[in-house]
Formats: C-alpha cells, sequence, structure tokens
C-alpha cells in the first residue's frame, strides 16, 4: 500500500472541506485537487480514460496503467473497451474480480490484464495516464465499482512530485509486469492461465519488491578516514 504525507495547501484544503462534508448533511463541490466520489470521481476517471483515446486517435504518446482490487463498472469498463478500439495500450493489475475481458479481437486487443496474490494482501489503488508525455499519477481509496464510484465518498489525490512518480512508476507498475514474475494472465476466454518461463526460473513481485524497499531503507555506512 501506498502512504505519502504531503503540505500541500490546495490538497489539506481539500482535505478539511471533505471532513466537513462528512460531519454534515450537504454536498460538496469545487474542490481544487482531489477527485471523490459520490461526486466527481467517476466521472473524472471516465474524462480521463477518454483523454487518453483522443491521444491515441491523434498519434500522441498514449496509455492506461491500473493497480486496483476489482473493476465492475459497467460506464468505465466501456470506456476502457473503447479507449483500447482506438490504440490505448491498457494495464490492469486487478487482484480479486474483473467484469472486463481482456484479449477480444477487435475489442480489448490492447487491454492486458493480471492477477497478483502473494504472501501480502495488497491493497493500494494506483492509476497512471501516460497524457501526451505529460504524465498523471493518482492514488485513490477507491475501487473501480458502483459501490465505490456512486454510492460510498471516496477520494483520489494526484502524485505530482517526478521522483515520487518514478518510484510509484517502478515499484507499481514495472515491476509487477516483468516477463519473469509469478502472475496470473488473462486469457480471452476470462481463464487466468500462469504461463512458466522456457527456464522455469520465475521471480514473485513482492519479493521484488521487498528488495528494492530495503535497499532504499538500509541505512548507508561511510568508512571513516
Amino acid at each position: 500500500d501506498v502512504g505519502l504525507l504531503t503540505a500541500d495547501a490546495a490538497i489539506t484544503e481539500d482535505v478539511s472541506l471533505l471532513f466537513k462534508q462528512l460531519s454534515g448533511l450537504g454536498q460538496l463541490y469545487g474542490l481544487k485537487k482531489l477527485m471523490h466520489s459520490p461526486f466527481t470521481l467517476h466521472l473524472q476517471l471516465i474524462a480521463k480514460i477518454k483523454r487518453e483515446e483522443e491521444h491515441a486517435q491523434a498519434g500522441r504518446p498514449c496509455g492506461i496503467d491500473l493497480k486496483i482490487n476489482a473493476i465492475t463498472e459497467p460506464k468505465i469498463i466501456r470506456a476502457l473497451y473503447s479507449a483500447a478500439r482506438a490504440g490505448v495500450p491498457i494495464r490492469l493489475l486487478v487482484r480479486g474480480v474483473c467484469c472486463l475481458r481482456a484479449g477480444i479481437p477487435g475489442v480489448s486487443e490492447n487491454i492486458r490484464v493480471r492477477s497478483i496474490v502473494g504472501r501480502f494482501l495488497e491493497h493500494a489503488r494506483i492509476f497512471r495516464f501516460i497524457n501526451d508525455d505529460n504524465q498523471e499519477i493518482w492514488a485513490s481509496s477507491a475501487d473501480w465499482m458502483e459501490r465505490n464510484l456512486l454510492q460510498r465518498v471516496e477520494i483520489a489525490f494526484p502524485i505530482e512530485k517526478r521522483v515520487l512518480q518514478s518510484r510509484l512508476a517502478e515499484e507499481i507498475f514495472d515491476i509487477p509486469w516483468q516477463e519473469d514474475m509469478i502472475a496470473w494472465d488473462m486469457q480471452a476466454d476470462g481463464s487466468y492461465q500462469l504461463a512458466p518461463r522456457e527456464d522455469g526460473k520465475l521471480r514473485h513481485p513482492q519479493k521484488r519488491l521487498l528488495k528494492v524497499i530495503r535497499s532504499i531503507a538500509r541505512p548507508k555506512v561511510t568508512q571513516a578516514t
């Protein structure tokens, strides 16, 4: 999971307004940086998917990466299908239920779905939109399900610092999609297949990630001179 602290005034003001909404009875509009359900998150996610589709149609860099627990919301799924047909490469790390079908000719050939289950019950929800090389990465409390997007109060917040974006891109997306990782890939018929490499050597993404985190957390020892 992802935990970050921020002193960004726009985000902290949004959070303050959000808690005021939770303690009151009124609706909440006009947040500066947060996307929130059941008001704006669903519509803004569809708009961002549509934007990637427009980039693809114009020949600009595009792509969608997603790490999430479940995808079931029909309008989101239709938007992803439409983007895929336009040529947007889409990679979905969905640990649990996925009502979208990957690899269907003429519908979702540009979509890959992978499920990773291991020692840790991962719960992160991270979205990445390539956006004509103006990359956006969002962390969220919401799965892409009806109850999260349309019936609950949930938020998504932007990761704006480039150094954090690079780290999340590597740890959340690049490592799990390496070809020598233990993972279950969805087939066009909806089944999942664990395809071993020819040399039989596979690594688990969570173990690989632990090594990366340990290398970051390990204190550097300098030799006294």
